[in-house]
């Protein structure tokens, strides 16, 4: 911060009054904070981000990019690939005017269980730390704001508001802390997010040992901490505490009383100076005070094809190949051989996660559209699979058409307690946000409406979706009824109940759903979906089509039901009855391939029996296109896992997500992940850091070149492409502590791009960080003394070995299938 910025901050607080100086240190509205023309501050804008710039409303706002998912991104292992996404994201706030972004999301999957692993990096504190500062200082280059989040231990969303994480310090100190403290010292984030949850008995947003004491003077953090949203409770302990900026506003807890707590010396004015400098200098770094900026114009749109086909091969890139039998992928375009795509998964494919991060696409391609467009309508069938879902999501649009103007969508119109008509609008998509950010805030009642946009009469889902008292009709059907909120914050946006029954309905049929006011916040909708058959019936018609087929794609996977915000998971396997799907399909397919539409682990009692498995994430909006481009070779699915899969429920090192007597204890210790495995007698499925990509590895020689006392600085490594297909490989590098109880952990990666038969040598450098342990009795890092240096694409495939003090390589592994 240069001299003259440093004395306008200065004198800008000492322009305000005590009141002027609180009202900034609260949100002004949902995502906005307040302006103060008298200082020459400007209102600043804030959105969700780890999936794209979604903008203020959760639903029903601009279209923008939807991003493929946090943890499929991660999977590339690639730091370019996440200054790209940085990019990205940066076009989309700067056309939507948003000085800071609410991402990246950097807890650790620390159970597969977890509802929000899907926006959060991997298992391992390094490669999330490193990942995650190359996203933050490309966006902030930009002048975007980077919000890393949510500080600290909040692995789960079980009681996620209320439990109080016990990690002991040496754990917190190795682990969960490390990934920001990578961030904060090699990137320099502009702001950082506090969470809900206590750590050992102490509120996040009050936590003065971790804002003050290591965030802000161990580390030297400079910018500005904010709490999630609705998370401060408190005045007086939370600005004491370290917390800066409460969010959202405008009626806080600092708001209504810590005025008054300065006025009484519970708070020092000292204390919200630096609260209110940290804003500033907040403000100054997006181009909100002392000059401010401007925004660039003419960035590409979110479906132009530049964008669609840079989020195409991000997607692609990052998938990972777990199983590939007798080179069964990828599949090649030149053959004549037919193809049957199959799976609900394959029409509905699901692009996002549920919750704060959701975002209006432009479009979502699907994977059976993507495999057809691949490979050419004359060779692929298309069927569908069994019912996935519980609840239903809002209509899609190109079902419904708007009652009054006949174009694609639905009609709203909000009410006051007499029923006079107060506003109508036309809805492009027929879900709306009620919300203090929302056009229909304040009204006694709304009414959604629409017509049928069907060709023919059908058999369909009618209903609603959204939280409320509601009375629905339809052509021979009228019915009231209430759908429950979830408990906690959030209830009404996140996983949204539903209510739907079957009709016969014919082309322009009316529905019409009218809802009363609610105190809660919400998102409300219409239902209307093709009935689907029994799971008896879609899996005979598959088999009928598999049996006939040269080879069956299943694509199955979780939906936001499993993967969201607010709630985790209760087991791995697949919802409904796709476990049953596969292993009918694979019991008479000649081949099959097995595409996964999931985040995280996801339990395969068939993999015995199927042929190769795609691990594909949560692609985005390119989808389709993207699993087409990874199944059939145009892009090289080189991800490697970020996550260790277990083999079945329970398995691991930690599981549980449930508070005992609102505590969840982290008994684990280091031990989360691989790290946790390698000591087990069991093997998971497969481990962090596998990844089979479309050729094979042959690892030469490895040797340190460069220590400094005990700790291992680099290493270069041999290895050649032995394959017959260009391939990148990712060189992952594990240090072994001489004291079992202390467990491995990732030291240092690096990637090379071979053509076959190429050999070559890469340097890969060691992070200092990862090979020390915090000492929790004198509280200090001491280095790692000893132990071996491992080599390996994930330690189920260890490659090479190394003693520390060693020069050449002591042992050499073989490829494993």
């Amino acid at each position: 911060m240069g001299q003259d910025l440093g004395s306008a901050i200065e004198q800008a607080i000492a322009a305000l009054d005590l009141p002027s100086k609180v009202k900034l240190l609260s949100g002004a509205r949902m995502f906005s904070l307040s302006d103060e023309p008298a200082i020459g501050l400007q209102e600043i804008i804030m959105s969700d981000g780890p999936s794209g710039v979604r903008g203020p409303l959760v639903v029903g706002g601009r279209v923008a990019c939807l991003l493929p998912n946090a943890a499929l991104i991660a999977q590339s292992w690639d730091l370019d690939v996440m200054r790209e996404v940085g990019q990205i994201l940066a076009d989309e706030a700067e056309d939507q005017e948003t000085h800071v972004v609410l991402g990246p999301t950097v807890n650790l999957h620390r159970t597969p269980l977890g509802g929000r692993l899907f926006e959060c990096f991997s298992e391992d504190p390094v490669l999330t730390g490193h990942l995650g500062a190359a996203y933050v200082q490309s966006l902030q280059k930009r002048g975007i704001a980077a919000t890393p989040k949510h500080f600290l231990a909040n692995e789960a969303e079980t009681e996620r508001t209320t439990v109080d994480s016990v990690v002991p310090e040496d754990v917190l100190r190795e682990l969960y802390l490390l990934p920001f403290q990578i961030m904060v010292e090699d990137a320099r984030p502009w702001a950082i997010m506090a969470s809900y949850n206590k750590i050992n008995g102490t509120t996040a947003t009050e936590h003065d040992e971790l804002l003050n004491k290591i965030l802000k003077e161990e580390w030297g953090f400079d910018g500005l901490v904010m709490s999630d949203w609705l998370a401060t409770k408190t005045a007086v302990e939370s600005a004491n505490g370290g917390l800066d900026l409460v969010m959202p506003g405008p009626d806080t807890p600092w708001n209504r009383s810590l005025v008054d707590s300065v006025q009484k010396g519970d708070v020092s004015e000292d204390t919200i100076d630096d609260h209110l400098r940290r804003l500033l200098r907040l403000a100054s770094r997006v181009g909100a005070f002392a000059g401010g900026g401007t925004w660039t114009k003419n960035l590409p749109r979110p479906d132009s094809p530049e964008r669609r086909e840079q989020l195409r091969r991000l997607a692609a890139r990052s998938m990972a190949v777990l199983v590939n039998r007798d080179n069964t992928l990828p599949l090649r375009k030149d053959s004549t051989e037919s193809v049957v795509v199959i799976g609900r998964h394959a029409i509905d494919t699901v692009a996002q996660g549920g919750g704060s991060a959701i975002v209006r696409p432009p479009h979502v391609v699907s994977a059976a559209t993507g495999i057809t467009r691949a490979l050419g309508e004359d060779r692929v069938t298309i069927v569908d699979g069994v019912r996935t879902r519980t609840q239903w999501l809002a209509a899609n649009p190109e079902l419904l058409r708007d009652p009054e103007t006949g174009t694609r969508g639905a009609r709203a119109r909000t009410f006051d307690k007499e029923g006079k008509l107060l506003v109508t609008r036309h809805l492009e998509i027929p879900e709306l946000e009620v919300s203090g950010e929302s056009w229909a805030s304040g009204a006694a009642s709304i009414e959604l409406s629409a017509e049928l946009a069907i060709d023919q009469p059908a058999r369909m889902m009618i209903g609603t979706r959204g939280a409320g008292n509601w009375d629905v009709s339809a052509p021979g059907y009228r019915e009231s009824i209430r759908t429950p909120f979830h408990d906690g914050p959030g209830g009404g946006f996140f996983r949204p109940k539903s209510h739907a029954v079957p009709l016969d309905v014919a082309p322009g049929a009316r529905i019409t759903a009218t809802t009363e006011a609610e105190n809660e916040n919400r998102l409300i909708g219409l239902v209307a979906e093709p009935a689907l058959k029994n799971s008896a019936a879609a899996i005979r018609d598959a088999v009928a089509a598999a049996a006939d087929a040269d080879v069956a794609v299943i694509v199955v996977g979780y939906t936001q039901e499993q993967e969201t915000e607010g709630q985790d998971k209760s087991t791995l396997a697949l919802p409904g009855d796709q476990d049953a799907l596969v292993a009918a399909v694979a019991a008479v397919a000649k081949r099959t391939v097995v595409v996964l539409n999931a985040a995280t682990p996801v339990l395969m009692p068939w993999i015995a029996d199927v042929d190769a498995v795609l691990f594909a994430g949560l692609p985005g909006q390119e989808a389709g296109d993207a699993i087409a481009a990874a199944l059939t070779g145009d892009v090289e699915p080189a991800g490697r896992l970020v996550t260790t899969f277990p083999a079945r429920d329970g398995q691991g090192p930690a599981w549980s997500v449930t508070p005992g007597n609102g505590k969840l204890s982290y008994s684990e210790g280091t031990g989360v992940g691989y790290r946790g495995w390698s000591t087990s007698t069991e093997q998971p499925l497969f481990w962090f850091g596998h990844g089979l990509g479309y050729t094979e590895w042959d690892y030469k020689a490895a040797e340190i070149t460069s220590m400094e006392r005990e700790t291992v600085k680099s290493v270069r490594v041999t290895l050649g492409n032995a394959g017959n297909r260009a391939g990148t490989e990712t060189v992952q590098v594990y240090r072994f502590p001489d004291d079992p109880s202390i467990p491995p952990r990732l030291i240092g990666w690096a990637q090379l791009h071979l053509e076959p038969g190429e050999q070559a040598s890469i340097d890969v450098s060691c992070d200092p960080r990862a090979q020390r342990l915090w000492n929790s009795t004198v509280h200090r890092w001491d280095d790692i003394v000893g132990g071996r240096i491992v080599i390996a694409r994930g330690l189920g495939d260890v490659r090479l070995e190394l003693a520390p003090t060693g020069r050449e390589a002591m042992t050499a592994g073989t490829s494993k299938e």
